[in-house]
This record gives structure tokens, C-alpha cells and sequence, in this order.
């Protein structure tokens, strides 16, 4: 059978969900003489998920479970650009926040420019042909209760303008590729259309700068990028079983796994109710390329590249509260013709 899990009940050992399609609803119970693979399986599965049930009738119309087949990616070998270029993955540079790490952003635009590093990361420098950014790029303005206290700039026009400076020292044979995050001036339920001109128009001014919508596809060199800024991996991280704020590689490989960015609804991530679902995983890609928890984490799974890209801001009071350490000014670096990953910390002086 296959259907949407509405509701997920643990009682003593056993666990029962309540599924349902357009027309009935049904009463799953998952055993616990399963083996440890699949009862984990059905375990990490989301509210308002799809999946294919393998089941026997069991009595007063329930159905027991004996397996769990979820809608993933298939396994496959990642497309390979035909010439060694290469990509920076950032995101949530949080600029105006008296967060924001300025000096070591500055050393990560004085090394793309070739003037710092051994020979080895201005060899990497050398060959970076993109630099794809995956959301928050400004701090925004009320965003969160008491956040005019922690800003430097309290103009959100300004925030861009300053952010447009720090990006027109990007090399001018380095395409820049953006997508906003919550932070952004833009309408915070996904999927979120590009930033809008007003906003965007300090970025574009000075040089060429890519602005799409939050998801977006893009294709570099042959390569697939599925970029996500990742407001959803709250909502993954605060259910699902061995996932944390502190493994958000962990939650990308459950979105995948379901194929939707934003299974959960009515909670944290804001979902806009368009006529089509934005958020379904439609392609398999060859990197797949989230932010917005400030840890750098990445992975493989079945092929896919997965790399949640950190930040470029302190730990902040709410961080702290929170008990989540970041990652910050740490940069990974993706091969695009071998999809070899290196990464290169700003934190430490050069």
C-alpha cells in the first residue's frame, strides 16, 4: 500500500502509524520482531511522508508491516565536468550582524584573488570557477526577537550594499551563483522567489551575479547542483531519531531518501500553498547543496555529493542558548571534474 503517514504512535515496543490516501485511511502497526534495519527504517520516517508499505492484513482492518519502501534516489555515478574547474559552497554570510566574521571573509576573497596560501590552496584558487551561495547573505532586520541589539547595520538596504561590496572583490572569471534563505529580504514561506530587484540591485551593479529562487536546479560544467538553503533541516532535526542540529548531513540524506524538502508540515518551515509542489526532489543530483544550521558537515550517499556549507557568523546568544557550536569560516571546495572535496579553514591566520 502506499500512502501519507499522518500520525506516528510508540507504544511500549511497537509503533503504530495512521496513513492515508484521497480516499481511506488505515491503521499500520510495525512489529518488533522486525529486524533492527527496518524498524529503524520506519522509525526515521516523517510525518506527512509518502511511502510503499509491504503488509499483511491483519485483524479489525489492521495492517502489519513487514517493510518499508521510500520514494529515494536511485543509486548512479555522478556526472563529471570535462575540465578540472571547481566550486565554492557557502552560505549564511549574515552580513550586518556583529557576528559576521569580516576578517576571515576577507581572507577568503584575498585568497580567491591569489595573495594568500601556500602553493597548494592558490592552486585551488586557481581553478575555482564558481561560487554558489546558498542563502542568508544579510542578517535581515527582525527576524527574531531582540536582533536589533546584535546588528551593526540596521538598514536592510544597507545590509546589501555592504554585501555587494565584499562580493565585487570576487575575481571577475568567478561566477557567482545565489539563492535566498530566511534571513533574506524575500517572503519567507518555500519555495522563495528570487531576491527581489530592489534588494538585489546593489549585488548586480558592479558585476554579473546569478539570483534564483530557494530551491533551485543548476547545471555547472554537466554538473547537478540541487541548491536548498535548509529552513526545513529544523523540523527533520527535531524529530527524527539520531539526527541533531550537529549532523545536518544526516537530515539532507532523509530528504532525499523522501525526495521532498520540506516533508513536515505546520511547523517550523513556513510552506506556500501553490498549485504544485516545489519542494519534491523531481531529478537526482550530483551535489546537493543546503546552509542555514552553521555547521559544515559532508557526505555521499548513493552517488550524491551532500555538503550543508556552514556559515560565516560567530555563535550568536540564541546559538548558545540553543547549546549548537558552528562551524563558521570554514569553506568546502568541490573538484567538479573528479567530484573530489577539499576544504579550507578562514578561521586560521594564513
Amino acid at each position: 500500500i502506499i500512502g501519507m503517514v499522518t500520525e506516528k504512535i510508540e507504544s511500549k515496543e511497537r509503533l503504530f502509524m495512521k496513513i492515508e490516501d484521497l480516499e481511506a485511511t488505515a491503521t499500520v502497526l510495525v512489529p518488533s520482531n522486525l529486524s533492527k534495519e527496518i524498524i529503524e527504517k520506519a522509525h526515521s520516517i516523517l510525518l506527512d511522508q509518502v511511502v510503499c508499505i509491504n503488509a499483511i492484513k491483519g485483524n479489525n482492518d489492521l495492517i502489519v508491516a513487514k517493510d518499508f519502501i521510500l520514494p529515494d534516489i536511485p543509486q548512479k555515478s555522478s556526472r563529471k565536468a570535462e575540465v578540472p574547474v571547481y566550486a565554492a559552497l557557502m552560505s549564511d554570510i549574515h552580513v550586518g550582524s556583529n557576528k559576521f566574521m569580516e576578517k576571515e571573509f576577507n581572507r577568503f576573497l584575498g585568497w580567491l584573488k591569489g595573495e594568500r596560501g601556500n602553493d597548494k590552496v592558490r592552486n585551488i584558487a586557481s581553478h575555482i570557477k564558481y561560487l554558489v551561495i546558498a542563502g542568508d547573505i544579510v542578517d535581515g532586520i527582525g527576524i527574531y526577537p531582540g536582533q536589533l541589539e546584535e546588528l551593526t547595520i540596521t538598514d536592510i538596504y544597507e545590509q546589501y550594499r555592504e554585501a555587494a561590496k565584499l562580493l565585487e572583490q570576487v575575481p571577475d572569471y568567478i561566477e557567482i551563483i545565489v539563492i535566498p534563505g530566511n534571513h533574506d529580504a524575500t517572503r519567507k514561506a518555500l519555495p522563495q522567489p528570487a531576491l527581489p530587484k530592489d534588494y538585489a540591485e546593489p549585488l548586480t551593479e558592479t558585476r554579473k551575479i546569478y539570483s534564483l529562487g530557494n530551491p533551485s536546479t543548476i547545471s555547472l560544467h554537466g554538473v547537478e547542483l540541487l541548491l536548498f538553503h535548509g529552513r526545513s533541516l529544523d523540523d527533520v532535526a527535531a524529530v527524527a531519531p539520531n539526527v541533531s542540529f550537529d549532523t545536518p548531513d544526516k537530515s539532507m540524506k532523509l530528504l532525499l531518501q523522501g525526495r521532498h524538502l520540506a516533508p513536515i508540515y505546520g511547523e517550523r518551515t513556513p510552506i506556500a500553498p501553490e498549485k504544485r509542489d516545489f519542494m519534491v526532489i523531481d531529478r537526482t543530483p550530483d551535489i546537493f547543496h543546503a546552509g542555514h544550521v552553521h555547521i559544515m558537515k559532508c557526505n555521499r550517499y548513493r552517488g550524491t555529493l551532500i555538503v550543508n556549507s556552514g556559515a560565516w557568523q560567530e555563535q550568536t546568544d540564541f546559538q548558545q542558548r540553543m547549546g549548537l557550536t558552528p562551524t563558521p569560516g570554514i569553506v568546502p571546495i568541490v573538484n567538479l571534474q573528479t567530484s573530489n572535496l577539499s576544504v579550507i579553514d578562514f578561521t586560521q591566520p594564513w
